[in-house]
């Protein structure tokens, strides 16, 4: 039965844009063109997203559903004292409108807005008033080249075998990196080497790979399940919507996952890829109206402070819609997630590819929600294969593209699958309840950190049992915590507690199956495990005074006890609270779920003050919800720095290096006057573009007297340059201005002004070097003031201020851009080195990397000791400019800001506010040990995983009707190899022998030598045959491709490339290379005789094997008859 499919367009481009309803699915993929002869021509793209606010257009948000009479009624009512005319109801021409709805688009001249906008949020049906969003995607490759529509007509002329070319293969991200996205020397490669290019194009059918089929075979394949996908509609000239509705329910050669679903199409893009917050709306009340099951939302942004569509996600999960979204694709650098994949009630999606390693291209944790003064929860939840992922073409066949916006649709295919074989269950299966099932079934990936993997790959079948016997419940994400275990409690693995340190903070999200809402009642428990040094820490904790929709938090802050500021050793210990929801329909009691979350914690003796680094992560602004630029100019398709500033984020890689090098570092959430600085021996301040308060300068004096060393990095300020890299929006006629440089250096200078420190207002960039170090200045500012007395290092840059403004650079000599000065000759007085760039120091758009400059920096703040190439480089210029650069007029820094306000006109300094207080949670104490072990498989209450897989769905699980799992079956198993050996197997506990069918795994197999090997499995049922079989569940044949990456790394050549061993002629050449397996799988059981025919044919190709170490097809053999020892008996035979 193929799909039935609901397509809506959902915008008009100020125009009416009529719905279109079609019975079939057009299924097409066209990021590769397979030509006659078979060869497949593959081109990767990236999708720059971009948003900004629409001129004079505002989302007037209202409190309940209303129709339009009583919407206009209310917004004449707020604005009765203003002229009609100078405000207009824009018209929305889509289905939704003809329905009751809780928004309307407003435009207001411009003389009418300052005091339109308060009068309308004081109407009491009003919930709020947000600016109007207009969303753009763009289309760029790999190499950052621009692809224009003339380029697509070009492209589609050049491949005679491709009816149209495809324009997209990823989620909407932010921005662009094409240095931290798919290797492009990989794909460049792929389009010289035609052979390599073969070895590589195996078909990766992934319906078949997470096992679709098994749930086929049983009946299942999403009937009754109403799913939505959010994207470019069902066009032939926009194929990114169309492969991704594929995906999930295609019914053609490449299946989708529930062919037998109701799909329904939003079209929420123009063909020029234009959106607005307004029909993504409309689009979610419709969904909400047509009562979908599930929604595939592949598309994304950082905006997570985008008001009325983050509360519209909230409402339509509320709503029991499931929603599945792409993470991004901006990795592998942290801090990276889009919107609304970051929400706690959204399935967030992750990509892998098929040697189940995290895509480099996915984006990575953790949120930045939270920042400063929290710290951000963890995502993905789950990942899934994105990268080369196979569907269908318009041609016939298959056709691969990669991207999170193809992972998001393969999870949404499953869900659809999951939902329709426990549609029994009724409300149990809701947002929460699959969310769990899914991360409680996933496979962990070894070796990964939890803010690239979540909980790991996703495992269909296995999910599936999780659901059919799931009990309403509340989970934790991550279900326990263990700051011993790395690499996959990343960061928090990564430095040790001690007594003195500010409390460490981990967001965990509860995940409420038990209702849309929730709450903790009582207060939560801190069980210290006396015996094994739990008294040791203090907890403190916070929690969602409501768990809605179908989610909260609880936040848990760690400290070590005074008792243990000279001990080392674990200590551990669990929290435990209770959540309760209202009960459902036809219960009376209130539902009740009891949790647990184990904690584990590694304490040292607290470090010495010279080791000790506190970082400031309070006065670092990022959009949202300001447009705070980015920190190097030449980063063009990067206009914002969005990515938290944290040293979990764009700054991990120099906080692992300070880790490696012995320093302890902190992150201070709150103002300076919030800390001991007698603990400290440096405050590290990078990129700030936050105000400072009055008090906090005070402080700072007092504090480097005392002998806290401060170390200032900065970047560009120039006000003619942030006009220049404004936006300009043709349609909307909408300036979007910079409201500071990529640092505020008025606010820097005045921080700096006791001690006759400044910066400038010019910005330089350029290579240099510094004793045997390459360097890079990238938009840097320089010195303008310095005492006489200190050390100044100058440099030969080019003045790319002028080139940003006149389109030409001179060479500048002699740019001061680093200073060192003793503050006072009191022997406890402190020290302060600034310099003028950190782009050195961040990963985000780092060219070449400074860390060891950070380090002499550190060594002279905390030890007086000045590295002697400072002394050589010392410059004897005298800086003492009279003119320092000055706030931009008319900014809007105090929107934003923490520190300033908006009074009469003018911003000022808010009044300072108290630091955080955290009350501590009285030990109960328990006499018990903890397991040294806090890791193992999730198991949710009444779910067995191992359990045996149901024959057909329904109310009662029912075991299977297999012959090979009856007791009295037997299974027979020959090999032939090449030269004749053979050897046979019997297994008597057939019900383990099942993996005889694909007896070859990546844990097995190591690099063999080129042979064939045959082989034939007999199953014979020696009881009756049971009449109750479907003959059509066991009739099989499929011949397919098989290919597998080798994870021993001992049996690999040596190579620089992602794919250690490709084949290819490059390859041979450089000594690497890549096995692959070409296996062809006939089943066959006959309904007459209760006997299954199993063949397999395969063949092991390796090339340049004498390069590296070899297993031989006997040893392999060897390996896996040991894997089945203890059911199989086995013996060769000559």
């Amino acid at each position: 039965m193929a799909s039935k499919v609901r397509l809506r367009n959902f915008y008009s481009c100020r125009q009416l844009y009529l719905s279109q309803f079609l019975s079939w699915i057009i299924l097409l993929c066209t990021i590769s063109c397979v030509s006659l002869t078979g060869q497949n021509h593959t081109d990767q793209f990236l999708v720059d997203f971009s948003s900004e606010i629409v001129d004079n257009e505002y989302i007037v948000s209202f409190k309940e559903f209303y129709n339009y009479d009583a919407r206009l009624k209310y917004i004449k009512a707020a604005l009765r004292n203003y002229d009609p005319s100078s405000w207009q109801i824009l018209p929305r021409n889509n289905p939704a409108s003809n329905y009751p709805s809780d928004f309307e688009v407003l435009q207001l001249q411009k003389d009418i807005i300052e005091k339109g906008i308060p009068a309308l949020k004081k109407h009491h049906s009003i919930k709020h008033v947000t600016p109007q969003r207009k969303v753009t995607r763009t289309l760029t490759s790999l190499d950052g080249k621009p692809i224009s529509w003339e380029d697509d007509d070009n492209e589609i002329k050049s491949h005679q075998n491709c009816q149209f070319f495809q324009k997209w293969y990823s989620s909407r991200p932010f921005t662009k990196r094409s240095s931290l996205s798919l290797g492009s020397s990989f794909w460049e490669t792929a389009g010289k080497f035609v052979r390599r290019r073969l070895m590589r194009a195996l078909p990766r059918q992934i319906t078949s790979i997470l096992q679709a089929d098994v749930l086929w075979n049983i009946g299942i394949r999403g009937a009754g399940v109403k799913v939505a996908v959010f994207d470019t509609g069902l066009m032939m000239d926009l194929g990114h919507g169309t492969f991704v509705a594929g995906v999930i329910a295609s019914n053609r050669e490449c299946m989708g996952f529930a062919p037998d679903s109701e799909l329904h199409i939003y079209r929420v893009f123009t063909n020029n890829q234009v959106s607005y917050t307004s029909w993504f709306l409309d689009a979610f009340n419709y969904a909400i109206l047509k009562k979908i099951n599930v929604l595939n939302l592949s598309i994304g942004g950082p905006d997570f402070m985008d008001h009325p569509f983050v509360d519209k996600v909230w409402e339509l999960t509320a709503n029991n819609v499931i929603m599945v979204s792409a993470i991004g694709n901006d990795g592998p650098l942290y801090g990276t997630l889009n919107n609304p994949a970051d929400q706690m009630d959204v399935i967030g999606v992750g990509g892998i590819n098929f040697e189940d390693q995290i895509a480099r291209f996915s984006s990575r944790g953790m949120t930045t929600w939270e920042l400063p003064a929290g710290y951000g929860r963890v995502k993905p939840d789950i990942v899934t294969y994105g990268s080369a992922v196979r569907g269908s073409s318009i041609k016939g066949g298959c056709r691969s593209l990669s991207g999170t916006s193809v992972a998001s649709p393969v999870v949404a295919g499953a869900v659809t699958l999951l939902m329709s074989g426990v549609i029994h269950l009724g409300g149990a299966i809701n947002p929460a309840s699959m969310k769990q099932a899914l991360m409680a079934s996933a496979r962990r990936l070894p070796g990964v950190p939890i803010f690239e993997q979540g909980w790991g790959k996703l495992d269909l079948v296995r999910a599936f049992q999780a659901l059919r016997s799931y009990r309403p419940q509340a989970t934790l994400s991550p279900s326990y915590l263990d700051l011993t275990e790395c690499p996959y409690m990343w960061p928090y693995c990564s430095q040790p507690l001690y007594y003195g340190g500010l409390p460490t903070i981990v967001n965990v999200t509860i995940l409420n199956g038990m209702g849309v809402s929730g709450e903790i009642v009582n207060k939560p428990q801190w069980h210290p495990y006396t015996p094994q040094y739990g008294h040791h820490l203090e907890v403190a904790l916070s929690y969602s005074d409501i768990l809605w929709p179908w989610s909260g938090y609880i936040a848990v802050h760690i400290s070590v006890s005074s008792l243990a500021a000279n001990w080392e050793g674990i200590a551990q210990g669990h929290i435990s609270f209770t959540v309760e929801s209202p009960p459902e329909e036809g219960e009376t009691e209130v539902r009740r779920s009891h949790v647990k979350l184990p904690l584990k914690v590694k304490i040292i003796p607290t470090p010495p003050r010279s080791k000790r680094v506190l970082w400031d992560q309070y006065h670092n602004l990022r959009y949202p919800p300001g447009y705070f630029p980015r920190d190097n100019l030449r980063m063009k398709n990067d206009p914002l720095d969005w990515n938290g500033d944290h040293i979990h984020t764009n700054f991990k890689d120099m906080y692992q290096h300070l880790r490696s090098n012995g320093y302890y570092v902190e992150v201070l959430g709150s103002p300076f006057t919030c800390f001991d600085a007698q603990q400290y021996g440096a405050l590290l301040l990078v990129d700030s573009e936050e105000e400072f308060f009055p008090e906090e300068v005070s402080k700072l004096i007092k504090d480097i007297d005392g002998g806290l060393s401060l170390i200032v990095f900065a970047d560009w300020y120039n006000v003619s340059v942030m006009k220049k890299v404004k936006f300009y929006d043709e349609n909307t006629r909408q300036w979007w201005m910079p409201d500071t440089g990529g640092a505020n250096i008025p606010a820097l200078n005045d921080l700096l002004s006791p001690w006759e420190m400044a910066f400038s207002d010019e910005v330089y960039e350029g290579d240099f070097t510094m004793g045997n170090h390459e360097m890079y200045y990238a938009s840097g500012t320089s010195l303008a003031r310095f005492p006489a007395n200190g050390i100044v290092v100058t440099q030969s840059l080019n003045n790319q201020g002028m080139e940003v403004l006149k389109g030409q650079a001179d060479k500048i000599d002699k740019v001061p851009i680093l200073g060192l000065h003793q503050t006072s000759h009191h022997p406890s007085a402190g020290r302060i080195v600034v310099y003028g760039d950190s782009n050195c120091l961040d990963t985000a758009h780092m060219q070449k990397d400074c860390f060891w400059l950070l380090d002499a920096l550190l060594q002279y703040a905390t030890t007086k000791h000045v590295p002697p190439l400072f002394e050589e480089l010392k410059s004897e210029i005298v800086l003492d400019a009279k003119r320092l650069p000055q706030r931009m007029e008319g900014n809007h820094l105090y929107r934003y800001s923490k520190v300033l306000e908006h009074h009469l006109g003018t911003p000022h300094t808010r009044p300072l506010p108290a630091c955080p207080r955290l009350s501590w949670v009285r030990p109960q104490p328990l006499n018990k040990s903890g397991p040294s072990t806090l890791y193992k498989a999730q198991k949710l209450l009444s779910v067995n995983l191992d359990a045996p897989f149901p024959f057909r769905p329904g109310p009662e699980p029912q075991l299977p009707k297999q012959p090979w799992d009856s007791p009295q079956t037997v299974v027979s198993e020959s090999w032939q190899l090449a030269d004749g050996t053979r050897i046979m197997k019997k297994c008597h506990s057939v019900s383990r022998c099942r993996k005889i069918a694909f007896p070859l795994s990546t844990d097995i197999l190591k690099v063999p030598d080129i042979t064939e090997i045959r082989c034939n499995i007999e199953v014979h049922e020696q009881a009756p045959h049971d009449e109750g079989f479907d003959e059509n569940y066991f009739d099989y044949d499929t011949d397919y491709e098989f290919e597998s990456q080798f994870n021993n790394e001992d049996a690999f050549c040596s190579s620089e490339s992602d794919f250690p061993c490709d084949i290819s002629e490059d390859s041979l050449q450089n000594n690497s290379l890549k096995p692959y397996l070409e296996l062809d799988f006939e089943y066959k059981f006959s309904r007459h005789t209760g006997h299954h025919h199993v063949e397999v044919h395969f063949q092991m190709i390796v090339e340049n094997e004498k390069h590296c170490p070899k297993m031989t097809f006997m040893d392999i053999l060897d390996s896996y008859l040991n894997t089945y020892r203890n059911v199989c008996d086995a013996v060769l035979v000559d």
